[in-house]
């Protein structure tokens, strides 16, 4: 069994840290085996490596080993192109073809992006992982395969299989072995050994001097979260060795190239959605705002009733100061229009003179009773009126709604809804 060392050079593999050497003795373990392998890691980590030393490591190397990126496949056609199809099996498809299942049997696939396959898709590629069989798109003959199935991806399977975009069962036949690439800003010994790397082979490439950074830059490097990864990293590297023609690289020179430089190698919290507790939260305020106006027109009601009670305007404004500071504010000297405190979407229900009777008003010889009664059944002898007036109008219009609304100051919709409401 070759060394980490000896397959980082053979690969061409940079980078010390301790996470990579893990996943590269994890991949030199399984290569022996047939199992199947799920590389997992954020984009441009590098993940195209471990099949590749899978493979060359295996009985199968003398075999194919094809590459497949599922995420750049249409729908349409990826069924066909893995595992083939018959002729006239679709518009267009004028001879049959073999898929790359039939054409690397006793090799290598490597399923680059298997997060992005379609639903359909999932269900063949189970097949062929539980007994190796597969059917041509158009065909209903079964064909045998013998391919080991290395997969890759940098999606979230966890939260994929939660929003049914990939089957559970395909996740864990897939992932029998799951090797984890770690993101460059967890490799921080490997960013400047990579760059320097990357700056040697540009300078040869183009043949010109090689680009070195200043310290500050190198810090600047390694404090840079680097979202792209090592394709990101890399692909500065050849920007500096093009475009620069002072060959040491200052801090401010690379800042220039790095989008977002702002951005540091420290942990982000991410909120990706509302959680419940913040409509909790949020139903909570909504609540207290509601409570704390019934509170304050409780304490309207009572100063009114003082009021009318003591009739001496001064003592009572010297009592309840704090209290009229409360409800009225700067403004509690001034008269203040009803009508505005209305909510402008609620329809008030106007009263017209000539349907208040005279009966309908009760008479009574205590100036103050009359007040103390409403406050107690206020809500009961509003209700009462207002079907009493209904009831009047529609009888005064033969039950004609659209007379009685108008009569009434409401709209017909308005009116419709309190017949619902009183079961007229």
């Amino acid at each position: 069994m070759e060394s980490v060392q000896a397959i980082k050079q053979r690969f061409g593999i940079i980078g010390n840290a301790p996470a990579l050497n893990r996943a590269i003795e994890k991949a030199i373990q399984v290569a022996p085996t047939d199992i199947s392998v799920l590389v997992t890691g954020e984009s441009g980590v590098g993940k195209e490596s471990i099949p590749k030393i899978i493979h060359q490591l295996s009985h199968r190397k003398h075999n194919k080993y094809i590459a497949v990126n599922c995420g750049a496949i249409p729908e349409g056609t990826i069924d066909s192109e893995l595992f083939g199809h018959e002729k006239g099996a679709f518009t267009g498809a004028s001879q049959t073809r073999a898929g790359y299942f039939e054409v690397a049997d006793g090799g290598t696939i490597f399923l680059d992006e298997v997060g992005e396959l379609p639903l359909t898709t999932q269900v063949r590629l189970l097949r062929v992982l539980e007994n190796g069989e597969f059917l041509k798109v158009g065909s209903s003959k079964v064909q045998k395969t013998n391919v080991r199935i290395v997969a890759a991806t940098n999606v979230n399977m966890f939260e994929a299989i939660e929003k049914e975009k990939f089957r559970e069962d395909l996740f864990y036949r897939l992932s029998t072995v799951d090797i984890n690439l770690p993101p460059l800003r967890e490799r921080q010994e490997d960013i400047h050994l990579l760059f320097r790397k990357f700056a040697s082979d540009f300078a040869l490439k183009y043949k010109m001097p090689t680009v070195k950074l200043s310290d500050n830059a190198i810090q600047l490097l390694l404090k840079y979260r680097w979202s792209g990864n090592i394709r990101q990293l890399r692909n500065i590297a050849e920007q500096l060795s093009v475009l620069e023609q002072n060959r040491t690289i200052t801090s401010e020179i690379l800042r220039s190239y790095l989008p977002d430089s702002v951005r540091t190698n420290l942990p982000a919290v991410i909120k990706t959605s509302k959680s419940e507790s913040d409509f909790s939260s949020e139903r909570e305020i909504l609540y207290k705002v509601l409570f704390d106006m019934k509170s304050d027109l409780n304490d309207l009601k009572k100063l009114t009733l003082e009021l009318m009670k003591n009739g001496n305007t001064k003592d009572v404004e010297k009592k309840n100061e704090s209290l009229i500071q409360k409800i009225y504010g700067d403004d509690s000297n001034e008269d203040t229009d009803y009508e505005e405190s209305l909510d402008t979407d609620t329809e008030v229900l106007s009263i017209p003179e000539h349907t208040i009777e005279k009966d309908d008003i009760a008479p009574t010889t205590d100036k103050y009773h009359f007040a103390e009664e409403i406050e107690e059944e206020e809500t009961l002898s509003l209700q009462h009126k207002e079907l009493e007036l209904i009831k009047k109008s529609l009888e005064r219009h033969q039950g004609k709604r659209k007379l009685a609304a108008a009569e009434l100051g409401i709209s017909e919709r308005t009116l419709y809804r309190k017949i619902k409401q009183y079961d007229l």
